[in-house]
């Protein structure tokens, strides 16, 4: 591919390169945290000049955002393993958007694009196709009887998913004064969405 740098080993495909931008964004995350890390630290990081990373990324919030992606999976396991301890699809629905709310701001890297300011870049990936499928396959995972709820099709999935996830997402940035407390979050999204699930 012609690339220059890379620590004397280029990548093979675009995707590896991409990939390995990520990597050096993390371990500089890691190293000296996110309010210190510049496009210059990545590319020195990743072995490269600051113009092979603008050959795949636009911005450092590019970056950032495909860190916080990147890690989107465990996060999702661990969602999945929390709503699993719930009976009900009400129970379960709620609970999603209480976990997203109180969870995703401390996550080190799921939060940090809320911290470094990246409201609207965290906002696109939320709303994204990708990440309605995502919810919907955790819901789909949690075993309660969808089916009297009247979720059954994937289309229900992902229509359930994408209301919890822009619930859970218009809460986390713009949150009530006073903040709501789990309690009452829990209240008020039980008594406007229990109803749609039969509860």
């Amino acid at each position: 591919m012609g690339h220059h740098g890379w620590q004397g080993n280029p990548p093979g495909t675009e995707r590896e390169a991409r990939r390995r931008i990520v990597e050096a964004a993390t371990a500089c995350i890691d190293r000296v945290g996110l309010a210190k890390t510049s496009l210059s630290d990545v590319a020195a990081e990743a072995g490269i000049t600051r113009q092979t990373v603008y050959r795949y990324f636009a911005s450092l919030a590019d970056i950032l955002g495909a860190v916080a992606l990147d890690r989107v999976e465990e996060f999702a396991g661990r969602m999945e393993r929390h709503l699993a301890t719930f009976g009900t699809a009400v129970e379960v629905a709620v609970e999603s958007v209480v976990f997203g709310v109180r969870v995703v701001p401390a996550e080190p890297y799921l939060g940090l694009l809320l911290k470094a300011g990246e409201a609207d870049v965290f906002t696109v990936a939320v709303t994204s196709s990708q990440s309605f499928s995502l919810g919907a396959r955790i819901l789909r995972n949690v075993p309660v009887d969808w089916a009297a709820a009247g979720v059954e099709s994937d289309e229900d999935f992902e229509g359930l998913a994408e209301m919890l996830m822009r619930l859970f997402l218009s809460f986390l940035q713009y949150p009530s004064e006073p903040a709501h407390t789990d309690e009452e979050l829990r209240a008020l999204v039980r008594r406007w969405i229990g109803p749609a699930l039969g509860g």
